[in-house]
């Protein structure tokens, strides 16, 4: 442990500053968890004694990735069964396959079952989409195999629907009869255990608790999203629907003031997950609690839903190749009308807000209320975010820039639902223009790159990737003219997403006065072909001087 006068030096083989004033260094100064001094030994033996560390003689540093859109629901998740399409790996290190057929998803949900101790219990599992199955949906004949009398509840992978079998139907009162949006019926008027958004969900949520997103709001959800954030090169991560209740407070302040956490935490506020509705009675006084590693103040409102459920709200004319009994349209989760009002009552506490708009239509309602608002009760460097903003094209980004509203692109998406986008949401025009970083950054607005954890992984690296290559998972390059260059990729990891937030006089780059946050790489990332940056690798992290090397991964 540094002591609060000692400076330590670390040697690396190249630092990638971020600062364009310096964008080179080989050495660091590090003083009381702080960036003392950047260059070269030489320049910095003028600060006095100094211990020489040469850990990092042979590695590449550059600052701690920032990961500005993912939840503690990353690390809650792992206490569920894993029934997702693609490989992914839990915060133990281990890798879960993922399942290709609705038969293999019924099958890990019958061997849950089977593992369990006890013969009434529940299975909770999540991660699985039915996009990646011709559109063939789940139904509660599927999930009856697994039980037809205990609840099986299966969430998304877009954490915006669920599948549950007949008794969770039963036990939820959910009927042909229950008049709520987003309640699936089949052709026989029937409900067909498909719950769309979270009116319909709540029916269940109501009667199971909020699991999912509860556990990761534990001492041990939060020490497994450090963990799964550490082996990516995350140093700073937000959850971005945070309830701001006392316990979740108290379990945030309690872990992330250990000396060994190695993450640091940035809660949003998000009134769609507060019963009471407290608002400002819940933000302004957790604030209070922010230490060096927690960081209360921002707030998140989600107004559409999914692009890959169909349930966001695009522009005329509509989705693409829908599946059958799926709506043109998507669902309003908060009204139009009710927006800029909802907006106006964190914008006048100054505090920054951060808005999940998937489809180009809530884009536009967003835009709207945020520049009605703007007119009655202007405010400098707000630094509103518009969270995903997948579809928003040019003029939206113009609009964006002339009234200072920063975007945080799902850049992840090309990848994993890029084929999908292409044949079945968006058709070909538009899904090449997804994600428009080029266009993002020709018009002037402030962006950053996000994984919406564990929507998709949590890999800052492969984020950036995604927005370099723009590659889906059959290899189909979506719209070529929308490629950023690897450093303006890595900039959005760093300095773009900590200026979202408005923690970039703290973090986002290496140089004097910044916290000591750095990432550790094996490999140079600027220097490795752009298709090869996914595969840098990761050694560790240092949070504030202190160092975190990497915990080995199991196969």
């Amino acid at each position: 442990m540094q002591q609060s006068n000692d400076i330590t030096i670390f040697k690396a083989r190249s630092i990638i500053t971020m600062n364009p004033m310096q964008p080179r260094a080989t050495h660091v100064a590090v003083r009381e968890g702080r960036i003392l001094g950047v260059g070269d030994e030489a320049s910095l033996k003028g600060w006095g004694a100094a211990t020489l560390d040469e850990t990092f003689a042979d590695k590449v540093l550059m600052p701690g990735l920032v990961e500005g859109h993912c939840h503690l629901l990353e690390g809650g998740m792992w206490s569920y069964v894993y029934v997702g399409f693609y490989d992914r790996r839990g915060p133990d290190g281990k890798l879960w396959t993922g399942l290709k057929s609705f038969d293999e998803v019924i099958g890990r949900l019958k061997e849950a079952r089977a593992a369990a101790a006890d013969d009434s219990a529940p299975i909770y599992a999540w991660g699985f989409d039915p996009i990646y199955f011709d559109n063939q949906r789940m139904t509660t004949e599927h999930l009856d195999q697994v039980s037809d009398t205990q609840r099986v509840v299966l969430l998304h992978a877009s954490a915006h629907l669920m599948n549950v079998n007949s008794a969770m139907l039963r036990e939820a009162n959910i009927t042909k009869e229950t008049a709520i949006e987003g309640v699936v019926l089949d052709e026989n008027g029937k409900p067909s255990g498909e719950l769309q958004e979270f009116a319909a969900m709540y029916l269940v949520y109501r009667k199971i608790g909020n699991i999912f997103f509860d556990a990761g709001q534990t001492e041990e959800g939060i020490w497994n999203f450090a963990r799964v954030a550490q082996l990516a090169g995350v140093t700073t991560a937000t959850d971005l629907v945070n309830d701001l209740s006392d316990t979740t407070i108290a379990n945030l302040s309690k872990v992330t003031l250990l000396d060994d956490y190695p993450l640091r935490i940035v809660p949003a506020y998000a009134p769609s997950r507060d019963a009471e509705n407290k608002a400002l009675q819940r933000v302004l006084p957790a604030m209070d609690n922010n230490n060096d590693k927690l960081h209360f103040g921002i707030v998140k409102l989600v107004i559409d839903g999914s692009i890959q459920g169909f349930t966001a709200r695009v522009r005329w004319p509509g989705y693409y190749n829908p599946p059958n009994g799926v709506q043109k349209n998507g669902i309003w989760i908060v009204p139009p009308h009710q927006l800029k009002d909802l907006i106006k009552t964190y914008h006048d506490a100054r505090l920054t807000v951060h808005i999940h708009t998937n489809g180009d239509e809530a884009t536009e309602v967003a835009l709207d209320a945020i520049e009605q608002l703007l007119e009655e009760s202007p405010r400098w460097d707000h630094r509103h975010t518009l969270q995903h903003c997948q579809m928003a094209d040019a003029y939206q980004f113009r609009r964006m820039a002339n009234m200072g509203v920063c975007a945080n692109l799902f850049s992840n998406h090309l990848y994993y639902w890029g084929d999908a986008h292409y044949a079945l949401t968006m058709g070909p025009d538009r899904a090449n223009r997804m994600n428009a970083t080029a266009t993002a950054k020709a018009t002037g607005v402030r962006f950053s790159l996000h994984s919406d954890a564990p929507i998709t992984p949590l890999a800052p690296l492969f984020t950036a990737w995604c927005a370099v290559n723009r590659q889906t998972a059959s290899g189909r390059v979506l719209g070529d003219s929308e490629k950023i260059s690897v450093q303006d990729a890595l900039s959005a990891m760093t300095l773009g997403a900590a200026y979202t937030l408005k923690l970039d006089e703290k973090i986002g780059s290496i140089e004097v006065g910044k916290l000591a946050d750095f990432a550790v790489l094996d490999d140079d990332p600027l220097e490795v072909a752009p298709e090869a940056l996914k595969d840098v690798r990761v050694w560790g992290t240092v949070l504030g001087g202190r160092v975190f090397p990497c915990a080995t991964k199991n196969a």
